[in-house]
Order: C-alpha cells, then structure tokens, then sequence
C-alpha cells in the first residue's frame, strides 16, 4: 500500500475458524476501503456467515486477527467493537412487538451508558436513519405489524443510527420481492458511498455484481478470487465453485456483469445416486452427438442467446447469423469463441455475409430457429430457402413443446415474432415447422441431439412451394416415418413432462403436403388469423398442453 491509499477500515488476515473436525475457514484474509462495498458470493456452505459472525467479533477465530479502524476486534469490549461494526442480520424477526422507532433507536446503545437516557445527538441521529431509510411514517408502528421489505428497511435504519465505519451484512436480500431487493441494495449503496466500508453476503451474483466495488468469492472454506465482479465471476470460476454451468455477460441495461445458471445436465439415476451418497453435484458436459455434427442457429436476442449456450455447454457449436450489429448473443458467442455472421445495425447482409451464412446452413446438420431477424429483402429471402431445404429444422419456442399440436400458426408465433419476420416469411416458417419438432428451452439441447441422431434415417418425399417472393423455388419436404407411441397420448393429456427421444408429431402417418393442407385448413390461410382457435379438430384446448 503506498503512503495516499487509505487504510483499509476492515483488515481481515490469516482466519481460520473450525467447528469440531469440520474446517470452515482457512487462512481468509480481506481488506475493506473506506467508502467500499465488498460482496462475499459462493455456493452454501462456503463459510460467508462464519466470516461475516468473525468480523464483527461474535465468533472468536481459531487463528488470525480482525481490525477494524486498527482496532483488534477480538481485544476490544463489546461495547467498543459495537461502535465500530453494526450488523444486518439475516433473520431480522423481533421476539418482541417493539415500535419501530425504538428498534432504530436500539442503535444507539452502544454510544450511551448503561440507564443513561437518550441524548438530543442520538434523537437526531435515529431521525436521520428514519429519513434516509424512508420509513419516518413507520415510526409508531409496530415491528411486526410491517411487510418483511419494510422491516429490513429498518435493521437497516438501525445499523445506520449506529454510526460505525463499518457495516456488514448477511444475505440482506434474501426473502425479498425483487422491488425491496433493489430498495435495501441501493440504500447500502447511499451508505457506502457516503464513506461507510461495508461487507455483505449476496447470494444473487447478478445483483452482487451489480452493487459491489469488488467480490470475494469463496469455496470450500478459502477465497478462490479476488476483484472487480467482471474478474472474479467469469463462467469458469463459477463453474469450478458451484459445481453448475453459467453463461457470464453484460446486462444490456446496467453495463453490469450477469450470471445465468444453466442446469446440470447429469441424469436422473446419477443425480440420485450422488444424493445417497452425500455428494455434490458436478457437471457433465459430454454429449451423444457426434463430434463433426454442426448445427446454425437462426435467430437474435436472449432466447437465442440461451438457446446457443445450453447447446455449446452441451459440447455442440454452433453457427449464428444472421445478427444484427451489437445483438445480445454476439457477447455470448464471443464467449464460447463462435462463428457468427454480423449484419449492421437495421440494414440487410451484404451479399458476402449472405453467401456465408448460406455455406454455414450448407454444411450444418440441423437448424435451429430461434426469434430471428428476416428483413423483407432479398438476401433474407436467400437465407431463408436454404434454412427452408435443411434436413432438420428444430424451432425454439417461447412457451412449452408445441410437438405434436394442431394450430401451427400459433407455434409459429412462438418460434418467431411477426414484428421481426414480414409475412411472406412467417408463412413460410409456419409451413416448415409443421414437419419441424417445436420444443422450449429446457428441451433443446436433448431434442437436437436426437434429431440429429435419427433425422438422417427419415425419408424426404413430396415437394412442397414455400411461397417465396419466387413460387418456382421448391424443395422436399421431410417425411414423419417414426411411429408414434400409443402410451405416450395418454401420458399428453395429463400435462406431464415425455424426454425428447419419444415425443413425436401426431401427424407422422400424413404426407407434408396433407399436413400443411390440414394447417392452411385450421387457420383460413394461416399466418392472417392469429386470433383463431388452435384446435380445428373439436379437441380441449387444454388437451396436450
């Protein structure tokens, strides 16, 4: 530290901590600045409360030392480390019906003697942690008489009133909506900036990263990293210290860094297994698919963006394009270090990022539609009939698998937005994915391994026009060959989850051109009538749901 950086208010070194033959802190050391909000995150477990319980003098270490201010914590009174570090517990209940004002006055104990009444200074002092906590109209309410957002608002009007250097903090989100969440995350940010250092335990790393000047994240009972949040939560590291898959990228809105957890893709017999045995997760990323398949992705924005990285966790990767300059799942792929084909912002390819995402479709053994981008211009036409001639197609759809159901205008809908899409190219998208699989999210990655594990073994017979700006252009349509299972009807009505590998379209004994006559059928031309029931055919609108 050189002779200008300020003291660090919290100097932890070398803490060690165990419960019996348990280590739950080793060799911990962390510094806080003034006017600092340092972030504890890690996987349940990891020691963040032990830490947060040591610092503020509660539990006595094995070994090391807090200072706080220069001040040993473990040396000093109770009553002089409470001058110097005021807590935000986890659980804030009261055992007793206290007014609130009193509660925040509480605050003020440590600065008064034992019978000695309140002074105007302290008065003054709960009056402002009152004002800047906004709860001055609850003063005469009771503590339990108050939501639970409210009542954090008020532990932290009492740590306020303390008037420490120092503040720490156990989870002071947990509990609460996402609207109170944001509250007590930018009131502790008012307070740090005002020149408070300050530690808290976050369990949402989006919201961690958001707030915190720096985050250290722990595991097994040892800080893994150091630093700003754009350092220390890359996908990796959060990888290696939860035990789970993450995609790590910018919040398009906060410039911050956000964290989306992906579910470990083990099976069922494996993670019960580990449960019996007392192990923790660990994730697996191989996958059946061949290592020469390759799959493009036709689509923007955040399901897209999800859809290509529970692909590439999966071991595939995936083409992308066409994309608009500066789209969400360019950071993405830049992440997983993808081929993607960028257009600039609101203009149509050039004719040389055509012919390329055209050769990207080429060689793929499948595509995936997810909420793409197709301009009503010519070269998103030519894109178009080559994802239309695509052996397989699988489509993304913003609500539950649509395999299978009639009414595909309204699957198509799901798949991609008419607002981005002109209608000559809905309609035929609409067509394509009547002999497509539709499918969710969390169904994406299982189903493209299938397809592309059996589609090859299907027939193609039939040509189908695509209604492209040129009628002429035609292609063959896939066939269905694969029959569909009497067991599974049964098991649709009752809206439970079938795996990829034996949901099946209804329709498969049909030729495609039967099937897209039966769609044009049920929905008066298709792509015109949104509004129009999705089952033609007399069934429950919930049935298969």
């Amino acid at each position: 530290m050189s002779d200008t950086d300020p003291a660090p208010t919290i100097a932890i070194e070398s803490l060690a901590r165990s419960f019996g033959d348990h280590d739950v802190l080793e060799d911990v050391s962390l510094t806080v600045e003034p006017g600092e909000l340092v972030g504890l995150v890690g996987p349940n477990g990891a020691g963040k409360t032990t830490l947060l319980r040591a610092a503020s003098g509660a539990l006595e270490p094995d070994t090391g030392r807090v200072e706080v201010d220069g001040v040993d914590l473990h040396a000093a009174s109770s009553k002089t480390a409470s001058r110097l570090v005021a807590v935000v517990p986890q659980d804030t209940a009261l055992s007793f019906s206290f007014p609130v004002r009193d509660v925040v006055a509480m605050g003020r104990y440590p600065h008064r003697s034992r019978f000695s009444p309140a002074t105007d200074d302290d008065r003054r002092a709960v009056d402002r942690a009152l004002e800047r906590t906004r709860t001055v109209d609850l003063a005469d309410r009771t503590i339990d008489e108050i939501s639970g957002g409210q009542r954090q608002r008020v532990i932290v009007a009492r740590a306020i009133a303390q008037e420490t250097p120092a503040l720490l903090l156990d989870e002071p989100t947990a509990s609460l909506d996402v609207n109170h969440q944001l509250e007590t995350l930018e009131l502790v940010r008012e307070v740090v900036d005002d020149g408070t250092a300050a530690m808290a335990a976050i369990h949402d790393l989006s919201l961690a990263a958001r707030y915190c000047d720096r985050l250290a994240l722990l595991a097994g009972g040892t800080i893994r990293q150091v630093g700003p949040p754009g350092e220390v939560l890359t996908a990796d590291a959060v990888g290696d210290a939860f035990d789970a898959s993450a995609v790590v990228a910018t919040d398009p809105v906060s410039g911050a860094t956000s964290i989306t957890a992906l579910p470990n893709r083990r099976s069922a017999a494996e993670a019960d297994s580990d449960s019996r045995a007392g192990k923790r997760a660990t994730v697996h990323e191989e996958t059946s698919t061949d290592d020469h398949d390759q799959v493009h992705v036709l689509g923007a924005g955040p399901i897209a963006s999800s859809a290509v990285a529970r692909l590439t966790l999966a071991g595939v990767r995936p083409s992308i394009g066409p994309l608009p300059a500066g789209d969400a799942i360019t950071e993405t792929a830049a992440q997983f270090d993808l081929e993607t084909f960028e257009t600039g912002p609101f203009s149509a390819p050039s004719a040389s990022i055509t012919d390329d995402v055209i050769a990207a479709i080429g060689r793929a053994d499948a595509v995936v539609v997810a909420d793409p981008i197709l301009g009503d211009d010519g070269a998103f036409d030519r894109i178009l009939e080559a994802v239309l001639d695509a052996d397989i197609v699988v489509g993304v759809s913003d609500g539950p698998d649509a395999s299978g159901t009639s009414g595909r205008v309204h699957t198509a809908r799901g798949v991609v937005d008419p607002e981005r899409v002109p209608a000559h190219s809905l309609e035929s998208l609409a067509k394509r994915l009547q002999t497509a699989r539709v499918v969710d999210l969390e169904s994406i990655v299982d189903v493209v391994e299938y397809e592309l594990e059996h589609g090859g073994d299907r027939e193609r017979e039939d040509t189908v026009d695509h209604g492209l700006t040129d009628p002429g252009r035609v292609r063959d349509e896939r066939t269905e060959t694969i029959e569909d299972a009497s067991a599974e009807s049964s098991s649709s009505t009752t809206g439970t989850a079938r795996s990829a590998g034996t949901r099946r379209d209804s329709s498969a004994s049909m030729t495609s051109r039967e099937r897209e006559s039966a769609v044009d059928a049920e929905t008066d031309g298709g792509v015109t009538s949104p509004d129009r029931s999705d089952d033609a055919s007399g069934r429950s609108s919930d049935e298969g749901d």
